[in-house]
């Protein structure tokens, strides 16, 4: 079996309690196991970065989703980005640099799958890519953003885009592409300094303070000619405010309730109405529908970046321990960017 030696151990978080709001010391616990011995199939992968993302606590949560939640036992379910150690999966081979869903753990299993994608390789002399990109722009959450900013929300030169949490990891990117489309863009976000990385780093037109302002009044001032695209983020009193202000045949992308994931209540929005009057569309969407066009994705992504037409911010906490802290960050308000955990 190619790959370093197998006698090193493995540090992992396991889910020990279901949380009940904040995750709490104790909800998850830092273990130590045994490498396991592959099998056909496998490949064992050494996690670089873990991907902190708002779905990682939905999973915490014993509620059905487009995937299972994680058991108490389990390790923690997050995208990670990485490198293959040890092989006996013929998809893969020594020194691959691949995105997976290996979790809180140093070291994690890999299968040719859905979930696991060859970003770089050894033999085609690729495997020094960048590895806070591969997660923050060219994985998942780039796909997220591509996928819901362009097929349901559709901006067009002139448009007016607004985008809440856009100053996180998906809100800034599909910002960025709106952007990139000819649209003026208006981000809200929850603190000065965040719409400052807004404006200033990520390009956009303006943003909203949305804890230190009448949201109602400040979307009548961004955005005159009313709202064209709005990619939701939030949900909640957000939501509802940017409904009030939809231009006639406006596009609402969901993507996230970054607003209730903690409480895991998810009151509808009371003005929805909005959209029978705008003759307006609301549409819910999730990136592994679009497994088979991750690659569309990615080069259009790629195309920009090259251009100059996106960048990102990375939040980086070190080390295992600083799970459940890196995690909280993301409803505390005090992450910037795409969030990562190295082990």
């Amino acid at each position: 079996m190619p790959g370093g030696p197998m006698s090193q151990k493995n540090r992992q978080g396991v889910l020990r309690s279901r949380p009940k709001g904040l995750v709490a010391d104790g909800d998850i616990e830092l273990i130590e196991t045994e490498l396991p011995e592959l099998v056909g199939g496998e490949a064992l992968v050494k996690t670089t970065l873990v991907g902190i993302d708002a779905a990682a606590r939905t999973w915490l949560d014993d509620q059905p989703g487009y995937l299972p939640p994680v058991q108490v036992g389990e390790v923690v379910r997050a995208a990670t980005v990485g490198e293959v150690v040890a092989t006996r999966c013929d998809a893969y081979e020594v020194g691959d640099v691949v995105t997976t869903l290996g979790g809180f753990s140093a070291y994690s299993i890999s299968r040719d799958d859905v979930y696991t994608t060859v970003m770089g390789r050894v033999s085609a002399g690729t495997a020094g890519v960048d590895q806070e990109a591969l997660l923050a722009l060219f994985g998942s959450t780039g796909a997220t953003a591509y996928f819901g900013m362009y097929d349901i929300g559709r901006p067009k030169a002139g448009e007016t885009v607004v985008v809440s949490a856009a100053a996180g990891a998906t809100g800034s990117i599909a910002g960025q592409l709106a952007k990139a489309a000819g649209a003026r863009v208006v981000g809200i976000a929850g603190s000065d300094e965040k719409c400052a990385v807004v404006t200033d780093e990520f390009g956009f037109d303006s943003c909203i303070n949305y804890r230190t302002t009448d949201l109602r009044a400040a979307l009548r001032e961004h955005c005159p000619d009313r709202v064209d695209v709005y990619f939701d983020n939030a949900g909640g009193p957000i939501l509802d405010a940017v409904l009030g202000r939809l231009a006639m045949h406006a596009r609402v992308a969901l993507c996230g309730v970054i607003s209730s994931y903690v409480s895991g209540e998810h009151p509808g929005p009371s003005n929805y109405v909005k959209l029978l009057a705008m003759r307006a569309s609301m549409a819910g969407f999730n990136t592994l529908d679009n497994w088979g066009r991750f690659d569309e994705a990615n080069a259009e992504l790629r195309r920009l970046f090259d251009a100059g037409k996106l960048t990102f911010r990375s939040h980086v906490f070190d080390g295992l321990d600083q799970a459940i802290p890196a995690l909280n960050a993301l409803f505390e308000g005090t992450n910037i960017g795409k969030t990562f955990l190295r082990p």
